[in-house]
């Protein structure tokens, strides 16, 4: 009775932490959002049809579907539906003209942000303006091309596990690069083979699970975390010493964030590289590299002694 009672009472208060856990993340949820996830985050919705005089029940088009378990776990989480779509989505059946308003960008909400600031919307915003999605697409490519609001999350910045967010940085450039119906929403071109794309990279399979795209085909700035001006093909990194060296660009982009806060834990620069994986070449110390030179040195020196010792003797 005694351990039975024990492991009730432990339940009892784990359950009691989780719960404390929980109300401290929690997040108000909008009773209009609510109204929103009855139709969008359910693969069928049900209305009353007027012309029929009867409730009707119709598939979702899954394009409009919205996990809100997803929703509420990410950046925009503490937003309204309407912030970002019209008021009149407030009343149903939806007039179709709404679909033809323009989504606000990034720059709509975060420019001259003070809260924001340390994330340089500007500076991404003009990146992005000089990247190839812009000068090919104009208007018709938008921040939300890339980063979908209903599910967007700082990953960089925020993930402790590199591959994580190799994993989901990836993804997003796949999510139009891998998928042809999301491709020709701005091109009739058909959708290239990414595998084919790219048979000149030897070891492919390491490279796209321990590199992100942006890696080769952006150019790294030292004020944004996450470089934004996508580059022409023609100007993708194709030289190995880029990343496999001692200035290795993986430290100015992908390793960026983590190299800043462990360059003073560790006391040298490719300290982060050290503590998550291991490229050929870029692993290198200074003084490491003197302390091995001096050893072999000493050693080569001894063996040498040695054998003059032993010709003399002989």
């Amino acid at each position: 009775m005694k351990r039975f009672s024990l492991i009730n009472v432990l339940l009892l208060l784990s359950i009691f932490l989780t719960a404390e856990e929980m109300n401290e993340d929690h997040i108000d949820h909008s009773p209009l959002n609510s109204k929103c996830f009855n139709c969008h985050a359910n693969s069928t919705y049900t209305f009353f049809n007027e012309f029929q005089e009867r409730t009707v029940t119709k598939r979702m088009n899954p394009y409009f579907l919205i996990d809100s378990v997803i929703f509420y776990d990410q950046n925009h989480k503490s937003f309204e539906c309407v912030d970002c779509h019209s008021y009149d989505y407030r009343s149903f059946p939806h007039d179709n003209e709404l679909s033809l308003d323009l989504m606000p960008t990034c720059l709509d909400c975060h420019e001259g942000d003070d809260a924001t600031a340390d994330y340089h919307f500007e500076e991404i915003d003009k990146e992005f303006l000089e990247s190839v999605h812009s000068t090919k697409h104009s208007d018709d490519f938008t921040c939300w091309m890339c980063h979908n609001p209903h599910t967007y999350k700082i990953n960089a910045r925020n993930n402790q596990n590199i591959k994580e967010t190799i994993v989901y940085d990836n993804n997003i450039c796949l999510s139009c690069h891998a998928d042809i119906n999301k491709y020709q929403l701005i091109t009739n071109k058909q959708n290239p083979n990414v595998i084919e794309k790219h048979d000149w990279l030897p070891n492919q399979i390491a490279h796209f699970a321990h590199v992100r795209c942006i890696e080769c085909h952006t150019l790294a700035t030292n004020d944004i975390l996450v470089a934004h001006q996508i580059q022409t093909k023609d100007k993708a990194v194709k030289k190995c010493v880029e990343c496999h060296s001692k200035n290795s660009i993986l430290m100015a982009s992908l390793y960026k964030f983590r190299a800043v806060e462990s360059r003073n834990k560790f006391g040298f620069f490719n300290s982060v590289i050290l503590s998550d994986t291991y490229i050929i070449g870029a692993n290198r110390n200074y003084y490491l590299n003197i302390m091995s030179g001096l050893v072999f040195g000493i050693v080569l020196l001894i063996i040498i002694i040695h054998a003059i010792l032993r010709i003399l003797i002989k």
